[in-house]
């Protein structure tokens, strides 16, 4: 097991395969571009490898508000549903914590949707309890 950056056009495109599980409505053809318009804002692309395949993916940014301070936000957290309940969604948790300590962050966060129960038990389970709800509203027709 192995955890790194993606940084290469081939790396981010090897990571579409598990990321389809959790972003279906985004199409391979644009994954690449998406991930590096992302990155202009600080979005980093961490991927676990099991026999140099991603099985785990997190998506994460670090940012500071006044609420939190300076936090690192993780945008997409998945595991191949086949890898689940392995230890490799929990591996990849603690190389984020290390990752937000190095880079000054005082706190993780994250947003899951209400279907997500699975993942509110994970995420529960490695002490990130349920602190608040996230409201949106689509703009201009959009969802």
């Amino acid at each position: 097991m192995t955890i790194r950056l993606a940084e290469t056009d081939q790396e981010i495109q090897r990571c579409y395969p598990v990321m389809a599980e959790l972003r279906p409505h985004i199409r391979e053809s644009e994954f690449v571009s998406r991930v590096r318009d992302q990155q202009q804002s600080g979005y980093r692309l961490a991927m676990l490898l099991v026999d140099a395949e991603p099985v785990c993916l997190a998506g994460y940014r670090v940012s500071e508000n006044l609420a939190w301070g300076r936090f690192l936000y993780i945008d997409d957290f998945i595991t191949r549903a086949e890898r689940r309940s392995r230890g490799n969604g929990a591996a990849l948790l603690d190389w984020l914590k290390r990752e937000a300590q190095q880079q000054g962050c005082r706190q993780i966060h994250c947003d899951s949707g209400l279907q997500r129960e699975l993942a509110h038990r994970f995420y529960e389970r490695e002490s990130m309890p349920k602190t608040g709800f996230h409201f949106a509203a689509p703009l201009n027709g959009s969802d």
